[in-house]
């Protein structure tokens, strides 16, 4: 179940707040975490047992840790956990690696290798990597273990997060699985950010996909470079306003009943550098990176050769982690590798040079990655490459794709407004508005209202968008 779909936003969602709120407090917890497991029952079925194990499996290892069989506690929950992740997500991938290998190889082996589809359940990353989190900071005494697996599995399975992210640590909310507070000014900033979220998702990340689509699903014969590089530059607006319009979603629906999630994305275009696009860039996932596997396997405390090492160790994790794939993989060592160059004081040369310059080089960069990321074969994503370079030509007498092919007067629209919303202009917007509203204390009812009324005919425009067009994707789900 989507957030940005019919039946979440007209049957689930209503009927959950409305049990929600009418239900004592004490049944908060238990509610939300029943609720939560139908949400995620509702297109996953039995594989929901796969996420209450994870979770039982790491709730035992957190009680262990904290009864003083810390090494035992320890390995169940990385076992644990990551046995389940490498089976369902990694099973396939390393079967396929193993058989390519054999055939190169020339061994007879290679016929045998085989293993059956193994669907991926929604969300295994991001609960294996709260379950892991959870337990690590039980060992290093950075939290105590909750005793009551009600309040734990709530915390694992708590729908608003639970799909894609962000990634919430168990420390930062600990305090609202106890005690939450919820009000109308709080549900209204929930509700306000939901929107915000879901226009960003239907209205901006839905139109550049299918722009996106068409270019990546043509012919590679078929079109100019500027097509080529129009094509990549929807592809990075897509998931750009694909994840963070969820994440915006998320943080507004865990508003709504009382909890408070980081923030997910701050404008990761506006980078000088690739350094600064990780700070910027799904925050929750770099951060939990840093903390759990940089920090621990020294970070940048010992030489020069050890900081590298650590940095593309996290960074071939982090390619894995978004996908089995080698394409994925290749984006993770690639981010990796300009990391180390800017260490090596590529960094110290951006500070220095014209800003704009700075900007240029980061996306570049970022673009030329998400070539990687989009396309899963690795000889079509270099062809593809090629064609961005302009060193292929088209094999065809009249090329038959040319950017204008792909853009009528609402894409066009939709790119101008992506690429301004992509930068700060909306938070400067906001700041503005609160300052005038702050001037005009008279006038605060009417400009309110007017603003409420700006957001509910953006909530209804998304909804007619969803409602006349069926093409309705979402890039994390296969992560």
């Amino acid at each position: 179940m989507l957030f940005s779909s019919g039946i979440f936003l007209f049957l689930y969602l209503p009927f959950f707040l409305l049990i929600y709120y009418l239900l004592p407090k004490y049944w908060h917890n238990a509610f939300l975490f029943a609720a939560s497991l139908v949400f995620y029952a509702w297109g996953e079925g039995p594989v929901v047992l796969v996420l209450l194990v994870s979770a039982l499996i790491n709730y035992v290892a957190g009680r262990l840790i904290e009864q003083g069989k810390r090494k035992a506690g320890l390995w169940l929950s990385l076992a644990g956990s990551l046995s389940l992740l490498v089976y369902y997500k990694y099973a396939n991938f390393l079967v396929d690696t193993a058989r390519g290998f054999s055939e190169i190889a020339g061994l007879p082996v290679s016929n045998s290798l085989t293993l059956p589809y193994i669907a991926l359940p929604i969300g295994i990353s991001f609960y294996t990597f709260q379950g892991i989190s959870y337990t690590l900071d039980i060992y290093w005494g950075r939290i105590r273990a909750n005793k009551s697996f009600l309040d734990y599995g709530t915390y694992v399975a708590m729908f608003p997060h639970q799909i894609a992210g962000p990634i919430v640590r168990y420390a930062d909310i600990a305090p609202e699985l106890a005690e939450r507070s919820t009000g109308l000014e709080k549900f209204a900033v929930g509700a306000e950010r939901f929107i915000i979220g879901l226009a960003k998702k239907v209205l901006l990340a839905n139109t550049f996909a299918s722009l996106a689509d068409g270019i990546f699903n043509a012919p590679a014969d078929s079109y100019q470079t500027a097509t080529a590089w129009l094509g990549i530059i929807a592809y990075s607006l897509q998931i750009y306003f694909d994840f963070s319009g969820y994440s915006d979603m998320a943080i507004g629906l865990g508003k709504m009943v009382g909890f408070d999630f980081k923030e997910n994305f701050n404008y990761p275009y506006i980078a000088r550098s690739i350094q600064d696009f990780w700070r910027r860039w799904h925050i929750s996932l770099s951060s939990w990176f840093r903390d759990y596997v940089y920090i621990p396997l020294g970070g940048n405390r010992g030489s020069k050769t050890r900081t590298y090492r650590n940095l593309l160790i996290v960074f071939f994790v982090t390619g894995l982690w978004h996908g089995a794939s080698w394409n994925f993989i290749i984006w993770g060592l690639y981010h990796g590798l300009f990391l180390l160059l800017e260490r090596a004081g590529l960094s110290k040369r951006l500070e220095k040079i014209w800003p704009f310059f700075a900007h240029a080089y980061a996306l570049l960069v970022v673009l030329i990655g998400w070539v990687f990321f989009r396309i899963e074969s690795l000889p079509e994503a270099i062809q593809y490459l090629q064609k961005m370079a302009g060193f292929t030509a088209s094999t065809t007498s009249v090329i038959r794709y040319s950017p204008m092919h792909f853009l009528s007067a609402e894409v066009i629209v939709s790119l101008l407004i992506g690429i301004v919303l992509a930068t700060p202009v909306y938070a400067k917007f906001r700041r503005g508005w609160d300052r005038v509203l702050a001037r005009l204390a008279s006038m605060r009812l009417v400009l309110d209202s007017v603003y409420v009324a700006g957001l509910f005919g953006l909530f209804i425009l998304s909804v007619m968008y969803l409602a006349a067009d069926t093409y309705n994707p979402f890039i994390y789900f296969r992560f």
